[in-house]
Formats: C-alpha cells, structure tokens, sequence
C-alpha cells in the first residue's frame, strides 16, 4: 500500500527525502564532503550557532537535564521557560508569553480556545499549515479568503449571521511568498465587525519592524493587535514558539489549551538559548542592518539574471519556476553547482506555481552571494529555467 501511494507521488515529481549534513547551520554547510552554501536556512540572524546562544543552552541542560520530564502543569516549571517567558513579554511589551514546544503545536493549541463550534474563521488562502490544520481542528465553520484581501474578508464578514463570534486567522510575513499580510487593514475590519484577529508572525519575529518586533511593529500595530504567536526556531536560532499578550490570555491557555497541558515542554537548554538570542539580538542590531543588506544585493542580483520573484519584501525570495519537475531540476543543477536551495512544491503551495524558495541570512559575506549569483546563472540555464 505505501509503495503504491510512494510511486504515486513520485509519478507526479511530489516526493521529499531528508538530505543529510555534517555540519552545522550557516552560510555554508558539509554536504556529501564538500562545502556549499546554504541559502534555505530559516537562521535569518545567525543565532543558532552564536556562542551566547550555544553557551546559554548547554549551560541550562547541564544544570537542569536535556529534557523537561513531563508537562509543566505535572511536573513543575523550570526557571528556563519562566525566564524565557518574561523575557519575549518585556521584548514584545506584552503583560505575558507562553512557551510550546513547536509553532504547529501552538496553533492547533491556541486556535481552538479563541473559537469552537458555532463560531466562524476566516483564514488567508497562504496561511501556514499549522493555522489551517488548527482551524479544522477547532470545529468553527471555517472559510478561505483570498491572499491578502481586506476587500474579500469584508464581504465575507457582512454575509455572516449577526453576533456570530468570528475569527480572522493569518500569517504576519507569508513563509513561502515573503510578503505581508494587511494587518492594518485586517485589524479595522476586525473592530468594525467584532471579531478577534490572530496573526502567527513566526517569519516576522526578529526581522521585521525598527527593533524586530516582527509585523506588527513594522505596521506600528501593537496597540490594536494585542495578542499573536511567533516561533523560536527561525530568527531566535533555537526552537519552540510563544503567545505573548494580555496575562488573562495567557492563564486561559494555560488552563485550556491541550497541546500545552498535554505535552512535554520544551527541553531547558532550548529556552535558555532562545532568551540568549533575543538579548543578543537587541545588543547587536548591526545583524539586521547586514540581513537587509543582503536581502537587497541578493535579490537584486536575481532580478537582474532574469528570474522571476515574487513581490517579496522579506529576506524570503521564492523564484517562480511553475511544474513541480522544473522546480525539481532546477534544485539539482543548483546543488551541482554548490548552492542548497530546495524545490518547493504542493502542497506546500498552489499548483502551478513551484519554485526555489532562497533566504539569506546576516551571515552571509558579499564574496557568497555573489558566487550563489554565478550558480543560479549557470544552473538556470542548464536547467531551462533562464
């Protein structure tokens, strides 16, 4: 049975194996014995591997263990994770954050305890996964809009019964496409027709806005979007999520949320290095400066070859390349020619519309942007794609 679906798969050019490496996270990486670089890291700062960061985790697992031992409504809570917590409420200037163990956890978890049966959600046709799984999963009749329009959410919110609780679900920066989502748009409809916004700014989070508050700083926000989830796992180079926001928010997720009261929390020495790298992150702002540095001299070197971006305004830059195949090919040759930047392909997103999903990082020097410039080129063309 699974050889029959595999093969299926594999018929339509869909299937993903894992590529191992030996080496770290970085601008380059060890792959079958020879270096190249890595342009699909998610590490947009850097910070999995600053000695801070590195240092505040193995010091917190030698001194509290490698795992958490049970849920901590079980077994107690670690100064790790109550540290952390305090930490993203003071950056976010939030009352209070909660740590999950994943982003996909944190959706399932919070999603349903904003709105159950008899409610209505209206999510982004582009969210992320996690927010769309959640959105099934809470038993609200849940609806599609079209990506990024305040235009097709307020049609959608006049057609609703009257008082009926709503809730408009999105992404802060869309991972695969690297654009924004309207918040401010969204956040008015929001208060016109009483209904809650959640917005997962897991890709914002330490990229967006002057001091890297994510999304909603960058849209000056934070006053009428009160309450959001981010990751730890991207630009904070460790893993885990949050929700930061009101402290009645929070005791209510502690109280109601499943994926928190029913998991293992999150390993010490992973909240110890993401409150490392969020104080890194605030003493060395010349890492963001080199990020969008980086971002503007790589996509721009895109531009000019010829490929096809996206309207991104993020150090995401998927290059549009259309069948599954294509993106496939255009993947090997990359790799062929020293650069990692996988295809992809649905589900991840619509039919049609396959690419190379690229990130750049801080880390990155000019020297490799432009040798991964002079891959893409010959890779493009060998592959058809230029």
């Amino acid at each position: 049975m699974f050889r029959h679906k595999l093969d299926q798969l594999a018929a339509h050019s869909l299937t993903r194996r894992l590529t191992g490496l030996s080496s770290a996270t970085g601008p380059t990486v060890q792959f079958s014995g020879r270096r190249v670089i890595l342009l699909s890291s998610n590490d947009y700062l850097g910070l999995a591997t600053h000695p801070e960061v590195v240092q505040a985790s193995v010091e917190a697992t030698q001194r509290y263990g490698a795992g958490a031992g049970a849920s901590r409504l079980v077994s107690g809570t670690l100064p790790p994770h109550q540290e952390l917590e305090s930490t993203i409420a003071a950056f976010k200037q939030t009352d209070a954050a909660l740590a999950f163990s994943s982003g996909y956890l944190a959706n399932l978890g919070v999603i349903g305890c904003l709105i159950g049966r008899g409610g209505l959600i209206l999510a982004d046709r582009l969210c992320h996964a996690s927010l769309i799984d959640g959105c099934r999963l809470s038993g609200a009749t849940f609806r599609v809009y079209r990506h990024a329009d305040s235009a097709h959410v307020e049609a959608l919110l006049r057609r609703r019964q009257p008082g009926r609780p709503t809730l408009i679900v999105t992404d802060g920066l869309f991972s695969m496409d690297g654009d924004l989502a309207p918040l401010p748009e969204l956040a008015a409809l929001a208060r016109r027709y009483d209904a809650t916004l959640y917005v997962d700014d897991a890709h914002g989070t330490g990229v967006m806005g002057e001091t890297g508050r994510g999304t909603i700083e960058h849209f000056a926000m934070e006053s009428a979007i009160p309450f959001h989830m981010g990751t730890l796992g991207k630009a904070l180079g460790s893993s885990g999520a949050y929700v930061a926001g009101p402290q009645d928010l929070i005791d209510y997720l502690i109280n109601t949320s499943r994926p928190f009261i029913f998991t293992t929390a999150p390993p010490p020495g992973a909240m110890a290095a993401a409150a490392a790298a969020l104080g890194v992150m605030q003493h060395e702002p010349d890492r963001r400066a080199r990020l969008w540095a980086n971002q503007r001299r790589f996509s721009e070197g895109l531009r000019r070859l010829g490929f096809r971006l996206t309207a991104s305004v993020s150090p995401i830059l998927p290059l549009l390349v259309g069948t599954a195949a294509q993106a496939i090919a255009f993947a090997e040759q990359l790799l062929a020619h020293g650069v990692m930047a996988p295809a992809i392909r649905p589900p991840t997103v619509p039919d049609g519309t396959s690419r190379i999903r690229v990130t750049v990082t801080s880390e990155h020097t000019a020297d490799q942007l432009d040798e991964a410039l002079v891959a893409f080129e010959r890779a493009g063309r060998t592959a058809g794609v230029l």
